[in-house]
């Protein structure tokens, strides 16, 4: 079973190789071709090191003099296969780099661009910490064998030659000294049964640390106002401790393979050294062959321990590969037509016979209705009835598994990429502002006027407290608005959205910290159609009675279904439902009132 592992991780490892090289090939031959200049001088050296004990340091010991001659020549050839060697290195290193980090890039950018075509669906089913972690650590670990790759195979050089060269030199030794490698051979597959598991664990791990840092980081303010530090710092604590000891546990096989691996070669050595003398003693040898091969055999390990870095990395590099392969190859992205929405004008929104589940649990069952141009509707129900759901499908975070949105006859499924963005905009329940000033959070990068800016503000009356901020559009608002209040953050998601000057703008329940006398405001502003160039068809997710009377019509959901539809009135006048939703905020306030009354009058 072991032996099938290694073999599968093996292949696998083999084919993600593959990938790298085919995509860049030019610079993994000039990495290999730079490493093999490496490994050639390598093995030149040796000899240049036998040349010069034969002609150089033996007839100094001999004579008690070297020839000029024969000096110059020796610290030529050194120094020549120094320099070549030592250009070797450096063009090998560069361009492995080169190659390393450009797929990193690669992997980082085809991820984050997956993510942006993937639907909100999918987004749902993988926590954020683990989407981080495969754009970022498995993206490493996926091309780290990279960095020695091209030194590995280039070595096989500098092994072959250093090979031919023993033989050729003295065929004896170089069997005495060959005899080491099916105990390296072994030792490299023991190596990989035990460090396989183990990595792959190690590379898991990673993601679920991640994973439980954004968690917590993310509802910072819930951990700190519930005083649940303890217990989510436990909860990283006892994770990153199970990534500590299965590091440890890569860390320890790697210990012990390494010295064994080093000195493997040096017994080699020692063996040729102990055969070698007694071929010198009788003459078969002399004196330089014995070093040069010595010298060669000494090389070998290098080439083998560069091996070994490959293969070390190979357990990673195939999990961090299968990982991003899993995003790359995620089914569910969208698919989009060549239709065109008109520019300018409030749109005509129809849904219809919509559904929407959530795996198994449907959400929305058969909605269906239509606002007209430039026409304010109010979606209105109890929680849970898929109001939020619903709103998603307008502006295309999500498809319907059965019926259509179409806005002015079209379905949004049929709009080019962008097409849907272009005309409608949608202010969500959670605001998120950028660590940037108020101008790049209202405008997102987009090269809008400043007059623009301020009109959207304006319409959001959000332009009060702007000019009161110390650089007005330049004010830094901090990571998520923290220095805004939450009033004020909506608001200015309000006027990225306006300055967009939508077709149709959807706000889910976006004024829930506006005070209610600003929100009505704003609601009467977005009817103006002075206010802007063209007016909006507005679909609002409100709660408040205030609200909701400001709307033209009323759409009432129960159970993921339309319950009834119409006016305010009407709805208060016939529906039931509707009458206890929308007035349960008005009898809570007065029976609160009500309580303190008597509480001053028994007291």
């Amino acid at each position: 079973m072991a032996s099938k592992v290694t073999s599968a991780v093996m292949r696998k490892g083999l084919r993600v190789l593959g990938v790298a090289i085919r995509a860049e090939k030019a610079v993994f031959s000039a990495a290999v071709l730079s490493s093999a200049v490496y490994g050639a001088m390598t093995v030149a050296s040796a000899w240049a090191l036998g040349w010069a004990t034969e002609n150089v340091v033996l007839p100094a010991f001999d004579a008690g003099e070297t020839a000029a001659g024969a000096m110059t020549t020796g610290l030529l050839l050194i120094l020549g296969t120094a320099l070549l060697k030592a250009l070797g290195v450096a063009g090998r290193r560069y361009f492995a780099g080169v190659m390393q980090y450009r797929m990193q890039a690669r992997s980082r950018r085809d991820v984050t661009r997956q993510y942006l075509r993937l639907p909100l669906a999918w987004h749902h089913r993988h926590p954020t910490g683990q989407l981080l972690s495969n754009a970022n650590a498995d993206a490493e670990a996926a091309w780290a064998p990279l960095a020695p790759l091209p030194m590995a195979v280039g070595v096989i050089v500098m092994l072959f030659t250093a090979a031919v060269a023993m033989v050729i030199t003295d065929p004896v030794l170089a069997v005495v000294g060959f005899l080491i490698f099916p105990a390296i051979a072994l030792m490299n597959l023991v190596y990989q049964r035990r460090l396989s598991p183990l990595a792959t664990r190690a590379q898991q791990l990673r993601a679920e640390v991640s994973e439980i840092a954004h968690e917590s980081f993310d509802g910072a303010l819930v951990v700190k106002t519930l005083g649940r530090e303890d217990e989510e710092t436990g909860r990283f604590r006892a994770k990153a401790e199970e990534l500590r000891d299965a590091n440890i546990a890569v860390g320890r096989v790697r210990g012990l393979f390494d010295p064994v691996l080093e000195a493997l070669p040096t017994l080699g050595v020692l063996a040729v050294l102990l055969v070698g003398a007694a071929r010198l003693e009788s003459g078969a040898i002399t004196a330089g062959v014995l070093v040069q091969v010595a010298y060669l055999f000494t090389l070998l390990a290098f080439p083998i321990r560069a091996l070994g870095w490959v293969l070390a990395e190979l357990p990673r590099a195939v999990v961090g590969y299968e990982r991003i392969h899993a995003v790359l190859s995620a089914t569910g992205s969208m698919d989009y037509g060549a239709a065109a929405l008109a520019a300018e004008g409030p749109a005509r929104l129809r849904v219809r016979d919509l559904s929407y589940a959530y795996g198994d649990f449907t959400v929305l069952h058969g909605v269906d209705f239509e606002v007209e141009p430039g026409r304010t509707v109010a979606l209105v129900g109890p929680t849970g009835s898929g109001k939020s759901t619903l709103v998603q499908t307008f502006v295309r975070l999500v498809d319907p598994v059965r019926g259509a949105v179409l806005v002015d006859g079209t379905d949004l499924r049929e709009v080019a990429r962008g097409g849907v963005s272009d005309v409608v905009s949608l202010v969500p329940q959670q605001t998120f502002l950028f660590d940037d000033t108020v101008r790049g959070n209202v405008t997102l990068g987009l090269p809008i006027p400043d007059q623009d800016v301020w009109q959207a503000l304006r319409l959001a009356q959000a332009d009060g407290f702007v000019s009161a901020l110390p650089s007005g559009l330049d004010t830094m608002v901090g990571e998520r608005g923290t220095s805004l209040s939450g009033g004020q953050r909506q608001r200015l998601a309000l006027a990225r959205a306006l300055v967009r000057r939508p077709r149709l703008l959807v706000l889910d329940d976006a004024t829930s910290s506006v005070d209610p006398q600003v929100e009505a405001r704003i609601l009467y502003g977005l009817r103006d159609a002075a206010a802007m160039s063209s007016a909006s068809t507005v679909v609002v997710v409100a709660y408040r009675m205030a609200t909701i009377a400001l709307a033209d019509e009323v759409v009432y959901l129960e159970h993921g279904r339309v319950a009834d539809r119409g006016t305010h009135d009407e709805l208060l006048a016939r529906c039931e439902g509707y009458r206890n939703l929308v007035t349960a905020y008005e009898r809570e306030e007065a029976e609160r009132e009500a309580l303190e009354s008597d509480e001053e009058v028994s007291a």
